[in-house]
């Protein structure tokens, strides 16, 4: 009896579940057909949209999250990165212009002569600047391009504005420049205004050069630009070199005393060019042009 009386009930519970289950499949067919036919559970569905679209936004937030990651960081560094080929390439062109005032006032002396002239082309490579010489009595920079990129030694080097200096020491990877302004370089130069011929050398600031043997009856005047003159074979004609700032006559003093600012930026220039020039030369000494 007891037994029996213990088996009974889980039969009817097993019973009632399976009722339950089919009642359940039968409302859920009957309502799918009654929405398939007559739409009748339209506004249930919108309303149940409503209702679960704070859920579906919250869920699509970490996506949304990435995607606009992913949209501003790229953006970002696509900006970046056409900024620096932005500055590369202007500063490419500009380069390449420095010698037109040069060219134009050769023209005006030789167009009785000539027919035409045609402008310097030389070939350059853009380097950054990634060191600086320690020791504040020489003018040196260190340089990113070295053998496996062409420089070579006595490679002149300029920026925008005008000649920097030269390649004294090549490496596998770098090469250091020697600036205009140190005390052991000199380069050739020129008046462009009237072609007179000079030497100008460092004075060991950054912000003066000296022009050596000037006769005190030489046409030579303060705001006169000079350019390098291609003498020695070293630089290139006509590029700029400095600005005439002070010309000292002194009576009975068969020179006269000549200052020029470097039109170079050389205490801000980072990125800047190497202007290859004819062959290779051998490895230059510390030591500038003579």
């Amino acid at each position: 009896m007891f037994a029996g009386a213990a088996i009974k009930p889980l039969f009817l519970k097993e019973s009632h579940l399976g009722l339950r289950i089919l009642l359940a499949i039968l409302v859920v067919v009957c309502l799918i057909t009654a929405d398939l036919r007559f739409n009748s559970l339209g506004q249930t569905r919108a309303l149940l949209d409503t209702l679960t679209a704070p859920v579906i936004w919250v869920a699509d937030i970490p996506a949304s999250v990435r995607a606009w990651q992913d949209t501003h960081i790229r953006a970002r560094r696509q900006l970046l990165e056409d900024n620096e080929r932005l500055q590369r390439e202007n500063l490419l062109l500009q380069g390449r212009s420095l010698q037109m005032a040069s060219v134009q006032a050769e023209n005006t002396r030789l167009r009785g002569l000539l027919n035409s002239t045609a402008m310097l082309r030389n070939d350059v490579l853009v380097a950054e600047l990634i060191g600086v010489s320690p020791d504040p009595v020489r003018h040196q920079l260190v340089l990113n391009k070295g053998v496996r990129d062409g420089v070579y030694g006595g490679q002149p080097l300029i920026d925008a504005d005008g000649l920097m200096g030269q390649v004294i020491e090549v490496g596998e990877f770098t090469s250091r420049v020697l600036l205009l302004t140190d005390l052991t370089h000199s380069i050739p130069v020129q008046v462009n205004r009237n072609g007179v011929r000079a030497i100008a050398e460092g004075t060991g600031s950054l912000d003066a050069l000296e022009v050596q043997h000037i006769s005190a009856t030489t046409d030579i005047q303060e705001g006169d630009l000079l350019v390098s003159s291609g003498l020695g074979g070293r630089f290139p004609v006509g590029y700029p070199v400095g600005e005439v700032v002070l010309v000292q006559r002194d009576p009975g003093q068969p020179f006269a005393r000549v200052i020029a600012r470097p039109s170079a930026a050389l205490n801000r220039s980072r990125h800047v060019l190497l202007v290859f020039v004819g062959a290779p030369e051998d490895p230059v000494p510390a030591a500038g042009e003579s």
